[in-house]
């Protein structure tokens, strides 16, 4: 007999799952079931009912939450979209950087979906698998970091493209044919991105300014301040508003101050200065002691607040300072001479005065506006004669006037024991735990055309140090005598050094022989003055100097007082230098108005001023950086037949970088050209290590180079690898 063959029962789809899933990829957000059902591309009548009846059973088992009838979601466990910072990579990917999340987010090229670097985006951040690192994609550009951009236009029929020399920039800018304004093929311009269409690989932009042809001087200079969003000329509004300006000295006017024309005062600044924003005073007082004022150009008494010319120093925050350039934050009127405490002119200024003893106790102090008459103006290194030599008749070769000439006895008196004052008040601030940071500067003999013909270094001296000093004095108390009063102020503060960033320091160092103490905040800071000076003269004095800096925290200008590490001091402001930065001008301000008795005023007001002033003057020394890099480069152009003795300043997985002793310009050397042998990246060792002969190319060694290629544009050096320097030339 045979068996009956039952019908299979159908069995009802089950779609919880899939619908937790869709869900779960949307969190927070609402679905009813006609959304799930188009999401699983189900629009049946029999799969609709048990996607209702699905939603129905997961919601009394409180998987899923109805928000209101008909409409269920699954609320975020944790939060997956971030708002934060791109930080692009040289290789077209970046990370994602949130002060809410403990690790940076890595985010591969495709995910970037537009965002450029320093970009502040909205990002999703994937769920995390065990042992990766997180990753995520950028949802949403909020704020773009900049939209102009310098590079070098390719101009096709009918379209261009502008190609730029920074790594992080990952893409062309497209340029429509009606766009592209004066250029020609081959030309630096600077281009404005209008807009990025979702499905284009490039962004639009169009042609705002032709800067010339690549590889000449003004070009690269112009290209450099261009790139930064740093203004090479003063509007011709701002250069008429302020020739305009009563720059006269009135008896009126100086009836307000304290007259200080009699006492002996006199300036030292760099030989080739034209802005002397500084002048010291001295005068011995009957009781022995010594009145020394620090004298600094009232600016604030010429810049109108609210006017267009203090806008414009507002929004240029800072002077920049290029090799062969200076970019001034006021126009020359003021800059140069209105404002310049220029020697026999009477000049308005606003002044630190200090009653100081011989053991440099400053038992008296006012501040306030004065009229100086500055006696003498000094360069560095006639003061500095003075200093060494205690003789009063400056040789020919120093003198800025071109010829011998004799120094009153009362201004070598002075000089002699400003000197030794200085001295002592440095001796207190080291005991104290200040940072002595006497980096060497690259400076360039520049000719005519502005091409460099030599480098030179500049080391601080006595001179300098004097001049600091009193600089430091004045800056500290001013802080201090409006911080005790719990004013709002603004501040110049510097954290102290990152935890990982000193040990990574310790970590290359220990490869030359040193060390540096962790156990307390004291011991950092003496064992960083005593490794600063130990590597003074020595190969890798460069090296170990620049690693030292990074390891610092930036300082910056804020009005919420942390005091200054670097320094050692518990209270720090800019008082010293108003022509050259905003933030001096803005303490003048304040001070005065504290003086004559005013309120405390907004804090919020002047910390969003002081975030501009920090972001501005970080531009600017990017911008001299890069200036230096230039004229390195060109400098380097010229002697590619030359063979150099450099120092390995840094090792990575694609080569080494090099930089050479007598003239600091650094370079690499690819690791595909190194003949020898083949070379892998050791990162444990710092070092390139040969397969056969085993030999190192570690940090520190000293190799032998010549000049492969010199990228003016880039401002790039690329080296060959000659020979190590125990090995015979070939």
């Amino acid at each position: 007999m045979s068996k009956r063959i039952r019908k299979p029962v159908k069995k009802e789809k089950d779609f919880s799952e899939q619908i937790i899933k869709i869900l779960s990829q949307s969190a927070n957000k609402a679905f009813n079931y006609k959304q799930i059902g188009a999401k699983l591309e189900l629009d049946d009548t029999q799969s609709r009912n048990q996607i209702i009846k699905d939603l129905k059973i997961l919601a009394s088992q409180n998987k899923i939450i109805e928000s209101e009838p008909g409409k269920y979601l699954i609320k975020a466990e944790s939060k997956e979209y971030y708002e934060g910072k791109i930080d692009m990579t040289g290789r077209k990917t970046a990370y994602f950087v949130c002060a809410e999340l403990e690790e940076d987010v890595f985010i591969p090229t495709n995910n970037l979906n537009h965002a450029l670097d320093k970009d502040i985006v909205k990002v999703y951040v994937y769920n995390r698998r065990k042992g990766k690192r997180p990753e995520g994609e950028v949802i949403e550009v909020i704020e773009r970091h900049k939209t102009d951009f310098v590079g070098v236009i390719d101009i096709q029929k009918n379209f261009s493209f502008v190609s730029t020399a920074n790594p992080k920039m990952y893409t062309d800018i497209f340029i429509p044919k009606d766009k592209i304004g004066e250029a020609e093929q081959g030309d630096v311009v600077l281009v404005h991105i209008e807009d990025w269409p979702s499905r284009a690989d490039s962004p639009f932009g169009a042609v705002i300014k032709v800067l010339g042809k690549p590889g000449e001087h003004d070009t690269e200079i112009h290209a450099i301040l261009a790139e930064y969003g740093l203004p090479a000329e003063f509007p011709i509004e701002v250069e008429t508003f302020a020739q305009k300006i009563d720059t006269s000295i009135e008896e009126s006017e100086i009836a307000n101050r304290r007259d200080m024309r009699d006492t002996l005062t006199f300036t030292i600044d760099p030989k080739d200065a034209k802005d002397f924003d500084d002048a010291l005073s001295f005068k011995k007082l009957e009781n022995g002691n010594y009145e020394i004022g620090i004298h600094i150009a009232d600016v604030s008494y010429y810049l109108e607040e609210g006017s267009i010319l203090d806008d414009e120093a507002y929004q240029r925050a800072t002077s920049v300072y290029l090799v062969d350039r200076v970019v001034p934050m006021l126009p020359e009127v003021l800059s140069n001479f209105a404002c310049s405490l220029r020697p026999n002119e009477e000049k308005y200024t606003f002044s630190a005065i200090f009653e100081i003893t011989d053991k440099c106790e400053v038992v008296n102090q006012w501040f306030g506006r004065t009229v100086i008459y500055s006696d003498q103006r000094f360069a560095y290194e006639e003061a500095q004669y003075i200093i060494e030599t205690k003789d009063n008749t400056i040789p020919e070769e120093i003198s800025i006037t071109g010829s011998s000439y004799v120094v009153s006895d009362e201004i070598v008196a002075a000089t002699l024991k400003m000197d030794e004052l200085a001295k002592i008040f440095r001796r207190k601030r080291m005991n104290d735990g200040a940072i002595s940071f006497d980096k060497v500067e690259v400076k360039f003999n520049l000719n005519e055309e502005g091409e460099p013909e030599g480098v030179y270094f500049k080391v601080s001296k006595d001179a300098n140090h004097l001049i600091e000093e009193f600089m430091l004095l004045a800056n500290k108390k001013v802080a201090e005598f409006i911080g005790k009063q719990k004013k709002t102020f603004i501040y110049r503060i510097h954290d102290e050094p990152n935890a990982d960033k000193l040990i990574a320091l310790q970590t290359v160092i220990a490869k030359f022989g040193y060390k540096i103490d962790l156990r307390s905040k004291d011991d950092i800071s003496k064992s960083l003055n005593s490794l600063l000076s130990e590597v003074v003269g020595t190969k890798e004095q460069n090296l170990v100097d620049t690693l030292t800096i990074r390891t610092m925290s930036k300082a910056k200008y804020s009005t919420d007082n942390i005091g200054h590490y670097g320094l050692a001091f518990d209270y720090y402001s800019h008082f010293t230098s108003p022509i050259r930065r905003y933030p001096d001008v803005m303490v003048h301000r304040l001070l005065q108005f504290y003086l004559d008795g005013g309120k405390s005023v907004d804090e919020d007001t002047y910390e969003a001023k002081c975030l501009h002033s920090s972001t501005m003057e970080g531009l600017a020394t990017q911008a001299e950086r890069d200036s230096i890099k230039y004229m390195q480069v060109k400098y380097m152009q010229d002697h590619k037949d030359q063979e150099f003795l450099g120092v390995i300043s840094g090792v990575t997985e694609w080569g080494i970088f090099v930089e050479i002793i007598e003239n600091k310009c650094e370079g690499m050397v690819r690791i595909r050209d190194i003949k020898d042998d083949y070379y892998s990246f050791d990162e444990k060792q710092y070092a390139l290590v040969g397969a056969s002969s085993h030999k190192l190319l570690q940090l520190g060694d000293e190799i032998y180079v010549n000049v492969k290629n010199a990228d003016l544009v880039k401002k790039q050096l690329d080296f060959n690898f000659l020979r190590r320097i125990e090995e015979p030339v070939k």
